[in-house]
């Protein structure tokens, strides 16, 4: 056996210490080096890691804002719900079966799979319901209570609700279970009406529990804007009344459109399909027969069918279907006519019935012959083969120029979405003379609803073309506003060519087909449209349409309606869709503080003076008031007038009521 020597032995002790040193140095020096990347590139990644294991957020949801009409009136708004959710590894072993069947009880929910989720015992979260209402959140929360039961958890939520029902639907939208917009102005101000989520952070243990020692820490949630639109409530109403009662009178297969707009800004005052879906229940099939054909099928055929029928139900037809305008184009072409020179209102034409172009012959509508007539006469009673003459005097260039100025061949840019990007129309180069005549009076081009009235408020307005739009106001949070300023697209036709193109409007209410949208006080002025749907299988498909303008001196208000396949004894526009136009104009215009002015004759034949009746017999008295067209209405149970209301010599309109007052006791004081 060999024995280190004394020099030996202190060299290995000395090269032992050496590699010790090393060794150490080349740790510490990499702990060093790692420690000081840490610090220096990425200080906060162990805190965030740290901060995600020891802390839960819980999501405080923000209030999306609300939406109000022009009026004033809420048309939506957010409601407070709950979300139940459990975390099954908190929840006591001899609570899992119990705390299902409870919970299964009050929030309606299917027993097993209630179960079979708290039964996860290794679970920290896991979704029981959405959008539960106050009074089964708090009995969830009660049962906790009596109960000691952990790991139930109740949170505050918010959901859409939309306090006037079925009103404005195809307009508004809707949004989904996380409240983010689907449709209509929802999906369009998404991302202005959506809030700013707040947060809740508690501490955890390593297993998920609850520290001791609490801690939290709270972001306030801060709600959406808010909207305030151009459309009036009342007159949306008035709308909606009068057209949902005409597709039901006339039989309308394929539903109506109606829109009222602002002459001179482009404001959207009203616009609906009729029927339309109520916001707050959008997937439930307003139309019976097609949700009868639909639960009628199973399995993939019915969920296609379904999803097919509520997107065709959702769609807001005004902006995102395009059709044949038929006759109401009429009023494209003449202003068109007039504002080039080509015609003037006194130039005259012929009407045989019947016309033929390049070998196509075309009729006039409902075999009229009118003869000779003049430009103006032409457009009063709608005439077919007035308006091809038009046409090949105005010639295929100009005629393509008009069209496009008054904005026809793309989306008008009204802010929601679904609008049609694209009209179906002829270029000069594709145009012959067949495609010119039929042009002309309305056939063979397809635009949009909102295109047409876009237009027509152009012709009466002085040739200005605007924008059409719905948000007049966006308020935020903090109460700052963002008004929308009224957008000139162009000018389309001069000063003098829309004013002549009033008189003829109104020329067509007073002598013409647009009878029916005559209204005492007001001139009004219009255009009547019955067109045929070229693309339909149904050869006797028609769209009975009507556009009216009033007064017509000083234009306010544009009103389209059309009724798309209507099933009644006629299909003419100025028949069926007129007297809606009327309807809403009799009550919108007083509305708007639009006086009427009555002419003498107007004025004689709806008001009379109520005779004085004092001293007379009631049977006398209701008599002679029947005569004069007024309606009686009696206080008390005398025999004899002592007073009325109103007073003798008053002129009242004929079909208002007169009361008579027959005992002293009744007669209210002045």
């Amino acid at each position: 056996m060999r024995f280190l020597t004394p020099q030996q032995s202190r060299t290995m002790r000395w090269r032992a210490r050496l590699l010790c040193a090393v060794l150490a140095g080349v740790c510490f020096g990499g702990l060093l080096l790692r420690l000081a990347v840490l610090m220096l590139r990425d200080p906060d990644g162990y805190a965030r890691r740290a901060a995600d294991q020891q802390l839960r957020g819980t999501t405080l949801p923000a209030a999306r804002g609300e939406i109000f009409s022009a009026d004033g009136t809420l048309l939506a708004a957010s409601e407070t719900c709950w979300t139940i959710r459990a975390a099954p590894r908190e929840l006591d072993d001899a609570l899992v079966q119990p705390a299902a069947a409870a919970l299964s009880k009050i929030l309606e929910l299917d027993y097993a799979d209630t179960l079979q989720k708290l039964s996860v015992r290794t679970s920290n979260d896991c979704l029981l319901a959405r959008r539960v209402g106050r009074e089964a959140a708090d009995a969830v929360r009660s049962w906790c209570l009596a109960q000691g039961a952990a790991g139930i958890q109740i949170r505050q939520d918010t959901k859409r609700v939309y306090p006037e029902g079925d009103f404005l639907g195809g307009v508004l939208g809707f949004t989904d279970v996380d409240n983010a917009g689907l449709w209509g102005l929802e999906l369009r101000y998404n991302d202005v009406l959506t809030g700013q989520n707040g947060q809740i952070l508690t501490a955890k243990n390593a297993w998920g529990y609850d520290m001791p020692t609490h801690y939290q820490t709270l972001a306030e949630a801060v709600p959406g804007s808010s909207l305030t639109l151009t459309l009036d409530a009342n007159l949306q109403h008035w709308l909606e009344s009068a057209l949902s009662a005409a597709v039901q009178e006339h039989h309308v297969a394929q539903r109506g459109v109606g829109i009222v707009m602002d002459v001179n800004t482009g404001a959207v005052l009203a616009m609906t399909n009729q029927p339309d879906y109520d916001p707050n229940r959008p997937r439930y099939l307003i139309n019976s027969t097609v949700r009868e054909q639909v639960n009628a099928l199973q399995g993939q055929e019915r969920s296609t069918a379904l999803q097919a029928a509520q997107q065709a139900q959702w769609r807001n037809k005004a902006i995102s279907d395009l059709y044949e305008p038929g006759s109401v184009f009429k009023l494209i072409t003449a202003a068109a006519a007039l504002d080039t020179g080509c015609c003037r209102p006194t130039d005259r034409f012929t009407c045989a019935g019947k016309i033929s172009v390049a070998g196509t012959r075309f009729r006039c509508a409902n075999g009229h012959i009118h003869g000779s007539e003049t430009f103006a006469q032409g457009l009063a009673v709608s005439c077919n083969p007035c308006f091809i003459q038009i046409g090949a005097r105005l010639g295929k260039e100009n005629f393509c120029r008009y069209f496009e100025a008054f904005g026809l061949r793309t989306a008008t840019g009204i802010d929601l979405p679904g609008e049609v990007r694209r009209s179906e129309y002829y270029t000069a180069d594709r145009m012959g003379p067949v495609e010119l005549a039929s042009c002309a009076f309305g056939q063979s081009s397809k635009i949009s609803y909102l295109q047409m009235l876009t237009a027509v408020c152009a012709v009466v307005n002085g040739g200005r073309l605007m924008q059409p739009y719905l948000v007049q106001r966006i308020t935020a949070p903090d109460g700052k506003t963002t008004d929308t300023t009224p957008k000139l697209v162009r000018q389309v036709i001069s000063e003098e060519t829309s004013r002549t193109m009033r008189e003829l409007m109104a020329g067509v209410v007073t002598s013409g087909t647009g009878k029916n949208a005559a209204l005492a006080g007001y001139r009004v002025g219009g255009k009547s449209g019955t067109s045929q749907k070229l693309d339909s299988q149904n050869e006797g498909a028609r769209i009975a349409s009507f556009v009216a303008v009033a007064p017509i001196d000083d234009p306010k208000l544009a009103v389209l309606v059309c009724l798309d396949e209507p099933h009644s004894w006629t299909t003419g526009g100025g028949a069926l869709s007129a007297p809606v136009c009327a309807e809403v104009l009799e009550k919108a215009l007083p509305y708007l503080g639009i006086a009427p002015q009555y002419t003498e004759d107007e004025q004689q034949r709806l008001f009379a003076a109520v005779p004085d009746f004092s001293g007379r017999g009631i049977a006398y008295a209701k008599a002679a008031l029947g005569e004069l067209g007024f309606a009686a209405a009696v206080q008390g149970s005398g025999g004899t007038v002592l007073h009325q209301y109103p007073a003798a010599g008053v002129s009242a309109r004929r079909g208002s009521t007169v009361t008579f007052y027959t005992e002293e006791d009744c007669i209210p004081e002045d």
